[in-house]
Order: structure tokens, then C-alpha cells, then sequence
């Protein structure tokens, strides 16, 4: 009986030291949860020496992951195997991690900064008030070309793409809403469109476009348009910044018309282990001289208007990046379309791929 005694009482000592290491290993390496900054985002989106700064100045450590889709990360925050602190969804998944109550609702008193947003990119329709969203980075979707083969003026609207001397020539980006997009944009009809018939007629309308498809990608487009392999493509105004920056001859236009206005915005999962790590991260991210720092690293557009005076005229006079309020309005954020029309924007683009091939 004493040895089984002795022996209990050597695994409680035993469990107690394990238990007592665990705690200090934790606090000499800054590992507890209360420091510990867990960050969800899209891949080489932020400047990583922001991270290191924000990290010096708080002592929090940040573990950065990244996803490639908005459907990706959510299925991973619905899953649950890890308590992000920070996520960077888009407008429409914002829209619809809302609806399904998976996100914190922001207390703007802990985010002073936020004074810094423009304007003209608070209070939008996909999260009134900004209750639970905070604008990260803005652009658009539109033509990029090489000058040594084309002009400006051959691409002044979304129908301009169907010219016939563009045949096998023209990447675009592999996505449904992007590709069906055009074609609804083209017709003047809403890139959130419900209507079956605009659908359809978008739908035959794009089919007519798919011989002048040269590759439908994604991350490709930018190596194939930086090298000259490629002399046109559709994609976003951020991924037109990069490229241009290694090929002079590159130029990024947005069609006259309708096209998508897009936001990438910061958020606080509801599982969050770590909101108050959380709200000092995006307040940090808010300050103009790191908004700046962030903006010419990434190469899309800020929302925050006091960063822009920190940035070079070069970047902030351009007008592809930086259009007037007045061209803004005309442009389109995406919605959530809801399962049933959201399986159909993907069922006809399926289609469109598998008959240009």
C-alpha cells in the first residue's frame, strides 16, 4: 500500500514539474495564449516588417497563415481546429460570414485610428457602419497590356476584348464571378445580377469571347505578362501594380462602364482567443506611416486617406489606381449571391471553360 502510495504520489510530482515547465516555456518564449496574435490572411499581403515591428513594439509573437480563396478560409474558420485573431475575407464573405454570426461585432472605441479611413469606404453596403469590418485594401478589376503591341485606345471598354484580332491572346483569371462579370458588365447589367435571362444572355454572349482566351489562370498571369509571353489580360489592379513594376511597358486600364470594386477588410472571428492582441493589431495597421509602408509593398490601393501623403505622387496621382469619387460610383461590389445563384455563376463558367477547350 505505501508503494502504491509512494507511486501516486510520484506521478502527481511528476505531472506538477511537467505542468510547471509547460507554463514557464510558455512565458519565456512568449507562447501564452494572452501573447500569442494568430493572423489569417491572404499570401504576401502584408510587408513582414510590419509583423516584426508590431511584434518589437508589443511583445506580442504573431503566427501568420495564409489561404488563396475566400471560400477556403471559411471553410477553415467554420471547421474550428485553430482560434484565428485576425481574418481578411472580401466584401461579399464578409456579407455572408455575417449571416451565419461568425463574426465579433468591432467596439470602434478601442480602434482611434479608424478616423484615418477615407470616407467614401465606411458605411458600405456590405457591412453598414462598419460593425464588423474595417477596410484593409481597395481596387478593381481591369485590362492590363504591353505597349509594344497594343495602344490604350484598343481597350476603352469591356467589349473591346471580343475583337477578333485578340484570338488565343488574352489571359483571365480563373473565377466565376470575374469571367461572368464581364460579360454582364459588357450588356450594362449588374455584376450581382439574379436575373436568369441576363444570365443566359451573358452566358452566350461569353461563349463568342472564348477563342480569344489564351489561358484562363491565376497567379500565372503575372509571370506571363511580366516575361512578354503574354501582351494582354484581365485582372485585378493590385496584381497590375506588380507586374508593372517589373515591366515598364505594361499599362493597366479600367472599361469605361460598369466594373467590380472590390475590398479586402480586416476582421475578429467570434472564437478569437485574442481580441484585445486583435483590436491593438488592426489599430496598428491603421496608423498612416504603416498604412503607407503597406501600400507600397503590396501595390494595391489604401482606403487610408491620411497614408497618402506618405506615398509618392507617382503612385496616388494615377488615376487607373486612384479614380475619382465620381468614377467610383459607377463601379459594382460583389454580393453574396446566395447557394442557388452562386452554383449557377459557377456551373456556366464551368461550361465556358469546357467549351473553349
Amino acid at each position: 500500500m505505501k508503494k502504491l502510495r509512494s507511486l501516486l504520489i510520484g506521478i502527481l510530482l511528476i505531472i506538477g514539474l511537467l505542468f510547471l515547465g509547460t507554463v514557464w516555456l510558455e512565458r519565456s518564449t512568449g507562447m501564452s495564449d494572452a501573447k500569442v496574435l494568430n493572423i489569417y490572411n491572404w499570401g504576401d499581403y502584408i510587408d513582414p516588417k510590419l509583423i516584426t515591428k508590431f511584434e518589437k513594439q508589443t511583445g506580442y509573437k504573431v503566427n501568420y497563415e495564409t489561404f488563396d480563396s475566400n471560400e477556403a478560409m471559411l471553410t477553415k474558420i467554420k471547421q474550428g481546429g485553430t482560434s484565428y485573431d485576425i481574418a481578411v475575407p472580401s466584401d461579399y464573405m464578409i456579407q455572408k460570414m455575417k449571416k451565419e454570426h461568425l463574426l465579433l461585432k468591432l467596439d470602434h472605441s478601442k480602434l482611434p485610428n479608424l478616423k484615418n479611413i477615407d470616407p467614401q469606404f465606411m458605411d458600405l453596403a456590405f457591412d453598414q457602419h462598419n460593425e464588423y469590418s474595417v477596410p484593409y485594401f481597395w481596387g478593381t478589376l481591369g485590362i492590363i497590356y504591353n505597349d509594344k503591341f497594343y495602344q490604350a485606345s484598343q481597350f476603352k471598354t469591356w467589349n473591346d476584348l471580343w475583337d477578333p484580332q485578340l484570338k488565343n491572346k488574352i489571359m483571365f483569371i480563373d473565377g466565376a464571378r470575374e469571367f461572368m462579370g464581364i460579360g454582364l458588365a459588357s450588356m450594362g447589367r449588374s455584376l450581382n445580377s439574379k436575373n436568369d435571362a441576363d444570365l443566359d444572355r451573358a452566358y452566350n454572349k461569353l461563349k463568342a469571347l472564348t477563342p480569344n482566351a489564351k489561358a484562363i489562370v491565376s497567379d500565372e498571369i503575372k509571370t506571363y505578362m511580366a516575361n512578354e509571353e503574354s501582351s494582354v489580360a484581365v485582372t485585378f489592379s493590385g496584381e497590375a501594380a506588380d507586374m508593372m513594376g517589373k515591366n515598364s511597358h505594361l499599362h493597366y486600364v479600367i472599361p469605361e462602364g460598369g466594373t467590380n470594386l472590390w475590398f479586402d477588410n480586416l476582421v475578429i472571428p467570434k472564437t478569437a482567443k485574442n481580441k484585445e492582441g486583435a483590436y491593438e493589431f488592426i489599430n496598428f495597421m491603421l496608423d498612416p506611416k504603416n498604412a503607407a509602408q503597406n501600400t507600397e509593398y503590396i501595390g494595391y490601393s489604401t482606403p487610408n486617406k491620411a497614408a497618402l501623403k506618405y506615398l509618392p505622387k507617382a503612385i496616388t496621382s494615377n488615376k487607373e489606381f486612384y479614380p475619382s469619387a465620381a468614377r467610383i460610383k459607377q463601379m459594382e461590389i460583389y454580393e453574396d449571391l446566395g447557394p442557388k445563384y452562386l452554383e449557377k455563376y459557377n456551373d456556366l463558367f464551368l461550361e465556358l471553360k469546357m467549351y473553349r477547350n
